[in-house]
């Protein structure tokens, strides 16, 4: 029988049958039982599908992180749709794109979301677009208002269907959307149980965006495991710490940026033995980072993913983290990772593409198969990050793409920054870069030499592109720093822009 074509029960169903009364999720003063959160994930599922939606329909996400936001997402796997969820903090026109570009039969927003669609809905009449509560958007339909529809919901899927679409940014700035399947969610969760262990008590707390892969994981995580998931509506040092100490919190993941301020907020008081874990990613840890949690008997496992890989793929185990600084660790269980170099595995030391397979890659990017077929070459995914394997195994990340620029634990790519600023009529040339930032990672820094009919003072066109960034582009992509240059940008004798010059620069 082909693995992939496996049937797994649906995991919610079977909790709500074999622990009906644990804990499943916490919201603020919410709470659910797992027979409870099946109940109502059940309930919404049958109300998307009075809307006529079906197994493999596309329900798209715009809510932030809720209540809301975790019975949608259950909601939708329980009717076996599948989720395309989207950053809240895109600009309108970049949620319009991507809304073009999957096609979803419904698009489900909320009070503080409804506004960024308006341009999708303008050039999409057919796109449906709903609130979930009465009386909250004037002018659209609600899903609680809605009646049930008579539908028998799945009970099991096949690992190879798709679960959820999750965009990320390409090489060349244009977003891809990664087909995750039920299969890949299930072995992500298998390899980091064999990884970390599962206890039945864990608590996991969400503080990171549920439209990002690393939080949406701890949802199918949690419900696979019988633990109990705890969501904030956004990242709060304080409130995580307070859920630490009050809420038993035992697992949390976070990025360096967010760990920084959990440790700012908590000044020298060590964390309780009961948090057993925190999942690190977004990039290495720095020392002086690593030695306060060490300080504070912070028990970090750093790790490497991609949006492409399901989230995590390499864990460090916290005891190593000092002894071996900068490495992403070793990869979970059942997955394999090689370092290319020229054509052939590099040897132990030497850089090369990082290359990973396993049953947590993707199915492929929706709706692209030649880009695909690229970047899965004989089941290794093809990465584009650098790194090196050194003689034990270990997987140390020297650089991510050329272009991507990893601040506060999201991703930017240059080229898409680039496009923005070409695009406005005063601008010839434009390179993006990052650079060092002791408090992102990296900050995002624009050279832009403008064209000769250009008559703005340097101070007044920089904030007007500044403007014409922000409306264009989400927050944490606009440029901390324009510089402008007087002479043509570097270049390769084929017209490429060589970063690697900009990036001297930027530090």
């Amino acid at each position: 029988m082909n693995p992939a074509k496996a049937a797994l029960p649906d995991w919610l169903a079977h909790r709500a049958s074999s622990t009906p009364h644990r804990l499943a999720l916490v919201v603020g003063d919410r709470q659910w039982t797992y027979a409870a959160l099946n109940a109502d994930a059940s309930s919404m599922a049958r109300k998307l599908a009075s809307l006529g939606t079906r197994r493999g329909s596309r329900v798209a996400m715009l809510l932030h992180n809720g209540a809301d936001a975790a019975l949608l997402i259950h909601a939708v796997m329980r009717l076996g749709a599948i989720l395309v969820p989207l950053n809240v903090r895109l600009s309108a026109e970049e949620i319009a794109w991507q809304l073009s570009d999957c096609s979803p039969s419904l698009l489900v927003v909320e009070p503080r979301t409804a506004e960024l669609t308006t341009i999708a809905r303008d050039r999409d009449r057919a796109l449906v677009v709903i609130a979930l509560h009465d009386d909250k958007i004037p002018g659209l339909p609600s899903l609680e208002a809605l009646s049930e529809a008579d539908v028998a919901l799945p009970v099991s899927h096949d690992q190879s269907d798709v679960v959820a679409i999750v965009y990320t940014s390409g090489t060349t700035g244009q977003p891809k959307g990664a087909m995750l399947t039920i299969g890949n969610f299930w072995w992500s969760a298998i390899g980091s149980a064999l990884n970390i262990g599962t206890h039945a008590d864990d608590r996991w707390l969400a503080c990171m965006p549920l439209f990002h892969v690393g939080g949406l994981s701890i949802l199918f995580r949690a419900a696979i495991y019988g633990i109990t998931a705890i969501v904030h509506d956004g990242f709060d040092a304080a409130a995580v710490n307070t859920a630490i100490e009050r809420n038993r919190v035992t697992i949390v993941s976070v990025v360096a940026v967010m760990l920084q301020r959990m440790l700012d907020a908590r000044d020298t008081t060590p964390y309780p033995a009961s948090l057993r874990c925190v999942l690190l990613g977004g990039g290495p840890a720095p020392l002086h980072l690593l030695e306060r949690c060490a300080a504070l008997s912070v028990p970090v496992v750093q790790t490497y993913g991609l949006t492409e890989t399901t989230s995590q793929l390499a864990t460090l185990a916290p005891e190593e983290a000092v002894r071996r600084l900068g490495a992403a660790g070793k990869p979970i269980y059942p997955n394999r990772v090689r370092v290319v170099a020229d054509g052939r595995d590099a040897h132990a030391g030497e850089p090369g593409e990082i290359l990973v397979s396993g049953p947590v890659v993707m199915a492929g990017y929706a709706g692209q198969p030649e880009v695909t077929a690229n970047a899965i070459v004989d089941g290794w995914l093809r990465t584009g990050d650098m790194g090196i394997l050194d003689a034990d195994g270990y997987l140390y990340v020297l650089d991510r793409r050329d272009d991507l620029i990893i601040t506060g634990g999201e991703n930017v790519y240059a080229a898409e920054v680039e496009a923005v600023l070409l695009a406005h009529p005063a601008v010839a040339e434009a390179g993006v870069v990052g650079a060092p930032d002791t408090t992102w990672g990296q900050s995002v820094v624009a050279y832009v030499r403008l064209g000769d009919s250009t008559s703005s003072t340097p101070g007044d066109i920089a904030e007007i592109l500044d403007a014409h960034c922000r409306s264009r582009l989400a927050a944490y992509k606009v440029p901390r720093s324009i510089q402008l240059v007087d002479d043509s940008l570097p270049r390769t004798a084929t017209g490429k822009l060589k970063r690697n010059v900009l990036r001297e620069l930027a530090r």
